[in-house]
């Protein structure tokens, strides 16, 4: 393995590998490691500014295709992995075993391997990218803090995960405030929020399928991007064109504009590392972890997203329901780092 690789942390490292400090848990008796922590705070900061950059793309230049910027986010990814691993700047893989010199890089055996993965990413950023469209920024937030529910349901079917009282708690805390949160919501959308709860199913469903596939496939959160573009992409393209959603792209008025090009440029840069991040997060931790992270970096989208697109009256009501959120939120940080 080249000796670049150490730049970026991989998820799942090499059994034969010595316990590194980032391996060590965060203070003594916590149930985090270094590593875990950091892809946690990574993944909340990548997360906040690319929902603010692709609510501008959608909202304020009224880009009439969230699949294709899913589109551009998943060629932008692969090219930049490409190019990464030629240079043995990255491995996407932790054994020799799934080394691969062809030209899709890993074994077509650990490919299939990863096809349901590939198949939940794909509907996760398809239903994901859409649900921004159809509500405020502050009640899109709120509605997606739900995700913890149907992430923890999802996980007992798969792999029988049992939660301690103090994690029930928790979520239910932060489902209450999010219902307490939307109680005066006045630009009340079925369809907004019916997207908006097919999204956080569909998370919670890839979430879980990480956890389940990502660690038995032998690749590391580089390899698992990797396959996800090579299985998404054609079929993505493929739905774009017979939508007829790339000739609405090429007429679309503000397609060269600077600020648009702009704009789109840190969406794509930010989706690759957000995804790289949900990887790493997600094997290091857990998919609830993963869930819980998103929750608490709903502070400052909610800050940013009032300031620079509006939407949900400030009241009471709101103001309580978030505090309750992030209570939540805390908690369960407080119990994970505890070990509970």
């Amino acid at each position: 393995m080249s000796q670049k690789i150490g730049s970026l942390p991989v998820s799942d490292p090499p059994p034969t590998r010595a316990i590194s400090g980032g391996d060590d848990p965060l203070f003594k008796g916590s149930g985090m490691t270094q590593r875990g922590a950091y892809a946690a705070v990574s993944y909340m900061s990548c997360a906040v500014l690319l929902v603010m950059f692709n609510k501008a793309a959608l909202s304020s230049y009224n880009f009439p295709s969230a699949n294709v910027i899913t589109l551009l986010q998943m060629i932008c990814s692969t090219c930049l992995l490409y190019v990464m691993k030629r240079w043995k700047f990255v491995t996407l893989s932790v054994t020799e075993r799934n080394q691969s010199d062809s030209p899709i890089l890993v074994p077509v055996k650990t490919l299939m391997h990863t096809l349901p993965l590939s198949i939940a990413y794909l509907f996760y950023m398809l239903v994901t990218m859409e649900s921004v469209r159809g509500v405020n920024v502050p009640m899109y937030t709120t509605l997606r803090r739900t995700t913890v529910v149907f992430t923890m349901i999802v996980e007992y079917l798969l792999t029988r995960q049992k939660y301690t009282p103090p994690i029930f708690g928790s979520v239910a805390l932060i489902v209450f405030g999010a219902f307490v949160a939307g109680a005066h919501d006045l630009s009340f959308d079925a369809r907004g929020y019916g997207i908006v709860f097919l999204a956080n199913i569909a998370t919670a469903i890839y979430l879980a399928t990480i956890n389940r596939i990502g660690k038995s496939s032998g690749l590391n959160s580089f390899g698992l991007m990797w396959c996800n573009g090579l299985v998404c992409g054609p079929i993505l393209l493929f739905w774009t064109f017979i939508r007829g959603e790339l000739r609405l792209t090429m007429n679309f008025p503000d397609l060269y504009s600077p600020g648009f090009m702009a704009v789109m440029l840190f969406s794509c840069i930010l989706a690759f590392f957000l995804n790289y991040f949900i990887f790493l997060n997600t094997t290091l931790n857990s998919a609830l972890t993963q869930t819980m992270c998103g929750n608490l970096k709903d502070l400052f989208t909610i800050g940013i997203g009032w300031v620079l697109f509006g939407g949900l009256p400030f009241d009471l009501l709101n103001v309580l329901g978030q505090i309750l959120g992030f209570v939540g939120s805390g908690l369960y940080a407080y119990c994970k780092l505890r070990g509970n």
